[in-house]
């Protein structure tokens, strides 16, 4: 068993927000002592890493919560959790494709900058024959 200090440590999730996850019902099975203290044992520290794999993919707190009811009903909600994953798949696809649009414009202006600041001016630019510019991602 692990205390709430001990798991905002392990996990890098603070304290208000393991708080909030339980308020929200995503962590249905965290123990209490008799004195009120939050009492989590590795499940939670599981559930808390799929819960917090599911933010990164830019699911909201309503449809992880949705998740978490469906582990809880069981094996006749399989297939909604696995089509949610399959979603989920889709989405990390489609913002992987877009952080390497932005990778290629931040690449093509470390270029730029580079080579201005080798030519002390931004106007290097301006006077590179076509075939020695390189072209800007137009996305």
């Amino acid at each position: 068993m692990y205390s709430i200090g001990e798991v905002a440590k392990k996990t890098n999730i603070s304290p208000s927000t393991l708080r909030y996850y339980e308020k929200e019902g995503l962590l249905p099975s965290v123990s209490r002592t008799d004195s009120g203290i939050r009492k989590f044992d590795d499940d939670d520290l599981d559930r808390l890493s799929v819960i917090e794999c599911l933010k990164k993919t830019g699911m909201p707190i309503k449809k992880i919560k949705q998740f978490i009811d469906w582990c809880s009903e069981g094996d006749s909600t399989i297939k909604l959790r696995y089509e949610m994953f399959l979603e989920r798949r889709e989405e990390t696809l489609r913002k992987i494709e877009e952080l390497k649009h932005t990778l290629e414009m931040i690449d093509y202006k470390c270029w730029y900058y580079e080579t201005a600041l080798k030519a002390g001016t931004t106007k290097i630019h301006e006077s590179l024959p076509d075939k020695d510019k390189r072209q800007q991602p137009l996305s």
